[in-house]
């Protein structure tokens, strides 16, 4: 500390006379100083300090996850806890209820209301109604019922031909020739005639 002190007091002293002597006691901008340790060194430097960083860091990760997960498996054995007691109450109703030592149904509807709360949603969606899928489902197929033997002739639509076409029924009718009702411009020649024409083209 002498040391330091004696270096300070010589340089507040010394600072005043060499600006009185016009001697620059500042550096330049643009002056170019070797440091004192090479590139490697310093490099290496930073490649210790960046791991040393990403360990922290990994450290921390790793301190939330063991918090959420110790909170999360104080939560679930919470909810076990409350169901087992939930379960152990009402079995303990039940059998009072069966000895005649109890004549109250509460616990029946306790239960009933706890399902409702659960399927409140599903109960919400059935009253607005069936979707498009659905009622495009039930136009095309119906809704349920009877359907073997729904389309079975009967004597009646047995005996019924006011309907029948004989033209179309052979397929004799107006632009069909031949099997399959295909017009004969758009037959397609052989395969003897398509080589005959491909050697005339020659």
């Amino acid at each position: 500390m002498s040391f330091y002190r004696q270096a300070q007091a010589a340089v507040l002293d010394a600072l005043p006379r060499l600006r009185k002597l016009q001697v620059p006691t500042r550096r330049p901008d643009d002056y170019f100083a070797e440091m004192a340790k090479s590139d490697q060194q310093m490099q290496k430097i930073r490649v210790k300090l960046k791991s040393k960083q990403e360990a922290m860091e990994r450290s921390e990760k790793a301190k939330q996850l063991r918090a959420m997960r110790k909170y999360g498996k104080k939560v679930q054995t919470e909810i076990l806890q409350r169901r087992q007691k939930e379960k152990k109450n009402m079995l303990n109703a039940v059998k009072k209820y069966q000895k005649g030592l109890s004549d109250k149904l509460d616990f029946l509807d306790e239960d009933q209301t706890s399902q409702g709360n659960k399927k409140g949603n599903a109960s919400q969606r059935t009253k607005k109604g069936p979707n498009a899928k659905r009622r495009y489902k039930n136009q095309k197929f119906g809704f349920g019922g009877k359907k073997k033997g729904s389309k079975w002739n009967t004597k009646e639509s047995f005996n019924d031909v006011s309907s029948f076409q004989s033209k179309v029924a052979h397929n004799k009718g107006p632009g069909r020739t031949g099997k399959g009702g295909k017009k004969a411009l758009n037959k397609r020649p052989g395969k003897r005639a398509r080589q005959k024409m491909k050697n005339r083209a020659r």
